[in-house]
């Protein structure tokens, strides 16, 4: 039983990219889609699919590697707010990855966006993950 969802995505994710594997499968949820949805639009994934195949559905990622040194462009996956001990920020408070180079992964009232999304809509909210 999984207890934390968005830990268990991210792990499956890091797995992949250990193992080389092209496609990580995923099982669905809207909080999962749309961190999917950020890490296509930021350019850290190739592509990616949601399939309503089962009940819960699945999500088909693509995942992105350099061409040079066939090494993941995702660095780190690191889980922040964790169900023991969350982690939340205002809008001032966000922090800057790797001087900007990184993503901060926000969930705030107005839905689930990166740091300078929410800083710039000046919301606060839990931080879910960081990305470099």
């Amino acid at each position: 039983m999984n207890t934390d969802p968005i830990a268990d995505y991210l792990t499956r994710i890091r797995n992949a990219m250990a193992a080389n594997h092209r496609v990580v499968e995923i099982p669905a949820s809207n909080l999962k889609k749309q961190i999917t949805k950020i890490l296509f639009d930021q350019g850290y994934i190739l592509s990616y699919k949601f399939e309503d195949t089962t009940a819960q559905g699945s999500i088909k990622i693509a995942l992105k590697y350099d061409k040079d040194t066939k090494e993941s462009v995702i660095k780190k996956l690191q889980r922040i707010s964790k169900p023991g001990l969350r982690k939340y920020a205002g809008a001032n408070e966000i922090p800057r990855i790797l001087n900007g180079l990184g993503i901060a992964i926000v969930s705030t009232s107005k839905g689930v966006m990166t740091g300078k999304q929410a800083q710039r809509e000046k919301v606060g909210g839990e931080l879910l993950c960081y990305v470099y």
